[in-house]
């Protein structure tokens, strides 16, 4: 089963000879470890999701919790596999020694991760955002709130959530109408918060929610949202749980995927639990007043990428399953083959089966090599030693986090709907995986922040920030590794270079032009299609870097096998080269030419 969720020698292959991740055990921080303690941690991953996660991901999606007005049941297994989850040490992995964790790098925690999201998706999110949850407050809260709910999460007691959303807001935080109010040293909360994923369960002790409100002093919009911890259950002095805080469940949400992680409606305030008999759920500031979306967005940034690898290992393994269906499905014949009387051939001996693995290969394989290259970003972000290395890390995670999070959403879900594909009619029903898989990962390219909003950040925001420095960072990295493609001996390396030169040129002439016209509707009207530009340009530029890096490690006294890996990660860079890099110079002829296609649309036309 672990050969179905991902590829061993592809992680590898991109942790220790593209990423060089070992070369981190030579800062302090991560000075205890080597090589071995990686894999370690990685042999232990792949045991835990292959024998415990994975074999429930079916029956949690058949059998979704339900809720029948007091409590939430779901199936047991779910608990049995966060119990393993935690038991492993793996909440706190990346974590200071002084949680209980191992200090790993981001780069290999975010590798472990990948194979729960691969195994369950539904299941690992109770961790993945307990993780999140745990890491903004380190960042943000005081010693006291650290000691009393991080500490807890760590060892597994205590799970977190992120309470953004309402209903009648959705993604519009500007419109959000929870308020808090001061009661002694905290406050009290009122409201409703929806989508809460993980927002009410048995599987803890208790539930950290971070929840975003007004103050009664708050000015207008985003400007005037502050944090606060709100605990299911409030924490006494030792951490023991204490009394029932004033959040309850009002209804489960059902959606086509994710079917076995709780998402919920939740009430704040409503008085049906009254702590120290006074209505309103009991919360803790989080920072300054006013600035509660400045650290929202320490957790939402991380989520994002978080999302983004998430469906990067839906369509993996969705990959990798479709590759094992058609090695051993036989069907058909070859073209030239008319003989009625002769064996079925396998359908991978197919060429138009071919031509849809190979783009799988291609959008799977490359998200997970940017996901974990952002991941090595936070690394570098945290504990390099030098400034500048720190503040272009900073640089590039800022602009990078938008495709980080939709590109995956995007083409990792068309690598899963063609595994349905791949399989026929067979990939339509519930007796293979991979209509969960595309189920599962609908939901990915909405989590977090739609392809439009992602658009809008990254257009909007951060290709202009700091006067253009972090798209020209990543201008610099590009050219980097396009000087080193052009020195190739090879010749189809040195095209794929002169090819991604072009294109990143007329990708920023691009960015000036529809920045230049002075009027920020009409730029921003093509957003998303300048996204989904910017997102393949990116793509190429994963590619060729791994391309170099396969070309400095394939020799002629490699085994077969090893050669047949390498070979393969040429391939899919060719794909990717001449099948999907072609089609940005098409996108941004309509962003260049600020087209005003849905601004000239009346709503009376639709």
């Amino acid at each position: 089963m672990s050969l179905l969720l991902l590829s061993r020698r592809d992680l590898n292959f991109l942790l220790y000879e593209w990423l060089d991740a070992t070369a981190l055990t030579s800062r302090t921080r991560y000075a205890q470890h080597d090589r071995e303690t990686f894999d370690a941690v990685l042999d232990t991953a792949e045991k835990i999701a292959t024998d415990i996660f994975a074999p429930h991901n079916r029956k949690s999606d058949l059998n979704e919790p339900h809720f029948d007005g007091i409590n939430v049941t779901m199936i047991a297994e779910i608990k049995s596999a966060i119990d393993a989850f935690n038991q492993a040490g793996l909440v706190s992995a990346a974590q200071d020694e002084s949680f209980g964790g191992m200090q790993l790098p981001t780069v290999i925690d975010k590798a472990m991760m990948a194979y729960f999201m691969a195994a369950n998706c539904a299941t690992a999110a109770y961790p993945f955002l307990t993780m999140g949850n745990a890491n903004l407050i380190l960042t943000h809260g005081c010693q006291a709130q650290i000691d009393m709910f991080v500490k807890p999460m760590m060892a597994g007691r205590f799970f977190g959530t992120m309470c953004l959303s309402e209903p009648q807001a959705g993604s519009s935080l500007s419109d959000i109408k929870t308020r808090a109010e001061k009661d002694g040293e905290n406050y009290r909360l009122f409201g409703n918060k929806m989508w809460i994923s993980g927002g009410e369960h048995s599987l803890s002790e208790n539930i950290i929610h971070l929840v975003l409100a007004r103050l009664p002093d708050a000015p207008a919009g985003v400007k005037g949202i502050s944090l606060f911890i709100v605990p299911k259950f409030l924490v006494n002095d030792d951490t023991s749980i204490g009394e029932r805080n004033d959040v309850v469940l009002a209804g489960l949400n059902h959606k086509m995927g994710y079917r076995g992680t709780t998402n919920c409606l939740l009430n704040f305030g409503e008085g049906k639990h009254t702590p120290h008999n006074k209505a309103g759920a009991i919360g803790y500031l989080v920072g300054k007043p006013h600035q509660g979306l400045a650290c929202m967005f320490h957790m939402m940034n991380e989520a994002r990428i978080g999302v983004g690898l998430g469906a990067t290992m839906l369509g993996y393994t969705g990959y990798l399953h479709s590759l094992d269906y058609a090695k051993n499905r036989p069907q058909g014949r070859a073209p030239l083959n008319k003989d009625p009387q002769s064996a079925q051939i396998p359908i991978i001996e197919h060429a138009d089966v071919r031509r849809m693995l190979l783009a799988q290969k291609s959008y799977v394989e490359g998200a997970l090599a940017l996901n974990l290259y952002c991941a090595k970003l936070v690394d570098d972000e945290k504990t390099a030693a030098d400034v500048t290395t720190k503040k272009q890390a900073t640089l590039l995670l800022d602009i990078l986090t938008p495709i980080a999070k939709s590109w995956p959403s995007q083409w990792c879900l068309r690598a899963n709907d063609l595994a349905i594909q791949v399989y026929g009619g067979y990939g339509y029903t519930r007796d293979f995986p991979v209509e969960q898989f595309y189920r599962d990962n609908r939901l990915n390219a909405i989590h977090e922040g739609t392809h439009g909003i992602q658009a809008l950040d990254l257009l909007g925001r951060k290709v202009v920030m700091e006067e253009g420095a972090a798209l020209k960072l990543l201008a610099l990295k590009m050219a980097e590794t396009i000087q080193a493609a052009i020195c190739s001996t090879d010749l189809a390396t040195k095209k794929y270079a002169k090819q991604l030169a072009d294109t990143v040129t007329r990708l920023l002439a691009t960015t000036k032009t529809m920045w230049s016209v002075n009027d920020a509707n009409r730029t921003l009207a093509n957003a998303t299609m300048y996204l989904e530009a910017f997102g393949h340009t990116v793509m190429a530029w994963i590619w060729l870097s791994q391309l170099l890096a396969g070309e400095k490690a394939i020799d002629n006294n490699m085994t077969e096998d090893e050669r047949h890996f390498y070979l393969g990660k040429r391939q899919a860079c060719r794909y990717f080269f001449l099948t999907e890099l072609p089609t940005v110079n098409a996108m941004l002829d309509l962003c260049e030419a600020g087209d005003t296609t849905t601004i000239d649309t009346k709503a009376e036309w639709l």
